[in-house]
């Protein structure tokens, strides 16, 4: 289907990266026009095999649910020109089963994965003049959007829908770029998300109802703004497009990834990923309801999600109170490590990123560092941690571990201490072999 897809011949020449001749170190997070978008229709009950369109318009019907009655999704994801001269698209699985829980919630047909995945592949394919070259710090950001339109005045589904991927190149999603922390505003005159409704999926009307309160809160100098539960006004949800994070540093070396776990949030790719890597680099991760009492027991607070990646935080700020943060060592020494993986400077042992289609094969003699090298360094060199003390502690794989067979039932109530040592070498929550060597 893809073969069939292609309306050019698809290159593999890794010189067409980056030579659109834009300012690369320039780029901000605004549209771009670029040489086209892929866009599939759903008609009669199935999806088209899709076409590329040059023009960045849809021509849909005046009467689109989408338009009247807000049928619609979106996702956002990425993918970077990287070390070895292979482009990579990010994560783009995950993106593709939220789509399908957002598009069950909104009663439109779900996007099958190939087909997501191949859209994608092909938008980045249609614009690789745009890609960012390696260095830049630039990425090109995908947006998958699927909607509902045609002749509809009743509220029910649409009788057609769309879906299509948008590419354009990027950089930092606020001014000044990177980790530079920013001043967060506590919103207490709007919600996010009612309960029971659909904030844990990526529906367009979520995004439109918080543009009045951004504005707001950027009017008085806050560039985004914290989000609490409707109901108690007690916990903390999410910023304005991205989930929250907690740290603590606590004693003995203990340190907590801390965020919130709600059925209004929606969850973050990238903070699924980050939820991932922090107990590698030596975190205990809690992902759990978050009071707003607890602000003021965090040491660094920061922002996650695709298009900002890490959002340091400087201070957080309510009618009555204020709560400052002083670091974002322990945040940057997480967005180090993360963006080190995206760029493939950095061996990826989750496979969260996909080479290109067509670029699979390509031979380069780069090698990635391992994980555990670049894990020590930043800890030792970025956080000052004991180097012996990480060391001693082997790197384990965050994956939940997998059985294939039930473990056998001993008739023995009464074990001697040798045969017990022996039974528990052998069912070992962590066995010796989940241990991740580099």
């Amino acid at each position: 289907m893809f073969s069939r897809l292609a309306r050019r011949c698809l290159s593999t020449d890794a010189n067409r990266i980056g030579t659109a001749g834009l300012d690369w170190s320039n780029l901000g997070f605004d549209f771009r026009k670029t040489n086209g978008f892929v866009k599939y229709t759903w008609s009669e009950g199935k999806w088209d095999a899709g076409v590329v369109e040059s023009e960045p318009y849809f021509n849909v019907h005046v009467m689109s649910s989408a338009i009247h009655y807000g049928q619609g999704l979106f996702e956002g994801t990425k993918a970077h020109a990287c070390a070895d001269g292979v482009p990579r698209l990010w994560n783009i699985g995950g993106n593709a089963t939220r789509m399908q829980t957002g598009a069950r919630r909104m009663m439109i047909p779900e996007v099958p994965e190939e087909m997501f995945l191949e859209a994608c592949h092909r938008a980045v394919q249609e614009n690789l003049e745009f890609l960012p070259p390696y260095g830049s710090g630039g990425s090109m950001y995908l947006r998958p959007i699927l909607f509902g339109h045609g002749p509809q005045l009743g509220l029910q589904p649409a009788p057609q829908y769309t879906f299509a991927v948008l590419a354009m190149p990027v950089s930092s999603y606020y001014k000044g770029g990177g980790l530079n922390a920013v001043s967060v505003q506590v919103m207490e005159e709007y919600d996010r998300a009612a309960p029971l409704g659909v904030g844990n999926v990526k529906v367009s009307g979520n995004y439109g109802a918080d543009i009045l309160p951004s504005i707001q809160a950027r009017a008085q100098g806050f560039p985004t703004v914290l989000y609490l539960d409707a109901k108690k006004k007690k916990f903390i949800e999410e910023f304005s497009v991205s989930n929250f994070i907690g740290i603590k540093y606590g004693q003995n070396g203990q340190k907590k990834y801390i965020t919130p776990k709600s059925d209004t949030i929606l969850m973050s790719c990238t903070n699924l990923m980050l939820m991932k890597l922090a107990p590698q680099m030596g975190y205990e991760v809690e992902h759990r309801p978050v009071e707003l009492s607890e602000l003021s027991s965090f040491d660094e607070v920061a922002g996650c999600g695709t298009a900002v990646v890490l959002m340091g935080v400087k201070d957080i700020n309510m009618k009555n109170a204020k709560y400052s943060y002083e670091s974002i060592t322990h945040v940057e020494g997480l967005y180090n490590l993360f963006r080190s993986i995206q760029f493939g400077e950095t061996q990826d042992i989750h496979n969260w990123g996909t080479p290109l289609r067509g670029f699979e094969h390509t031979e380069t003699n780069y090698s990635p560092r391992p994980v555990r090298s670049v894990i020590t360094d930043i800890r030792t060199r970025h956080l000052g941690e004991d180097v012996a003390d990480i060391l001693r502690k082997p790197l384990i794989s965050s994956e939940p571990r997998k059985t294939t067979s039930k473990p056998k039932k001993h008739k023995s109530k009464k074990l001697s201490r040798r045969k017990l040592l022996e039974l528990l070498r052998k069912k070992t929550i962590i066995p010796e072999q989940r241990v991740l060597r580099h």
